[in-house]
């Protein structure tokens, strides 16, 4: 990319009050350095110790979400695999929000779209309760983790959150969660 094009892109972002964006490959090690720069970001944003570790563990969600689930991995080394995505923190309306988006299976729609009304539609208690149930149970059908992790950022989503869904082609989507500190 030329110097006007990454100029350009950078007026972008800063229109549109972007403070950090990442796009590419993700790992595991990766999210830890990267957690590090979003931290220093919103120090310099002076943003406070709860916002803070909102923010940070909304962060981790979400990428373990790329890592986990996007259909767009590569095996790098004998046994590391990595996957892409897409990361951008920033302001809007006077909010900080972190977005993540990824490719995901056409089929998985319905079912995250589904989940994700079901958190939207529950208070803080019904969360806590719900969290609480998934992590005495069994991890659900499908899922590389506990199952906690949408309900995770809805707790810590203080504003609410976002979610919006792009066919790329009829068996590939990509997905998309903002939320709100």
């Amino acid at each position: 990319m030329s110097a006007v094009g990454l100029y350009n892109l950078d007026n972008h972002l800063q229109a549109d009050d972007i403070t950090f964006c990442y796009r590419g490959y993700l790992t595991e090690s990766m999210l830890i350095s990267i957690g590090d720069a979003i931290k220093k970001s919103l120090a310099v944003n002076d943003a406070d110790k709860q916002t803070s570790k909102n923010v940070f563990s909304i962060f981790v969600e979400q990428v373990q979400n790329v890592i986990r689930y996007s259909t767009q991995k590569k095996i790098v080394e004998e046994h590391t695999e990595i996957s892409y995505g897409i990361l951008t923190l920033g302001k809007e309306n006077g909010k900080i929000y972190i977005n993540c988006g990824n490719q995901i299976n056409a089929k998985d729609v319905d079912k995250i779209k589904t989940t994700l009304e079901k958190i939207k539609a529950m208070d803080r208690k019904e969360l806590k309760s719900l969290y609480k149930t998934i992590l005495k149970g069994e991890t659900p059908q499908g899922s590389k983790g506990a199952g906690v992790g949408f309900i995770e950022v809805a707790l810590r989503a203080k504003n609410g959150f976002d979610y919006d869904f792009a066919e790329i082609d009829p068996e590939t989507y990509f997905f998309s969660l903002k939320a709100y500190v």
